[in-house]
């Protein structure tokens, strides 16, 4: 799955931490999202898009296979 979460949270002027605190998850997770280390949970994805005011297709994508 691919996201914007970095842009997103570059454009908002949050840090991972303040991401973070916002959708209840820790530093560390916002980063392993941002690298596509870690697929989020709809519960989680959901707060992300929240907290940018943001539709879940425009943050979140599954990547086309061939």
């Amino acid at each position: 799955m691919k996201n914007k979460v970095k842009e997103l949270r570059a454009r908002f002027g949050y840090s991972q931490e303040k991401l973070g605190e916002t959708v209840g998850v820790t530093r560390q997770t916002v980063a392993a999202i941002e690298k596509g280390d870690y697929v989020p949970s709809l519960l989680l994805a959901l707060k992300i898009c929240k907290a940018f005011s943001m539709k879940m297709e425009d943050v979140f994508w599954l990547e086309e296979e061939n």
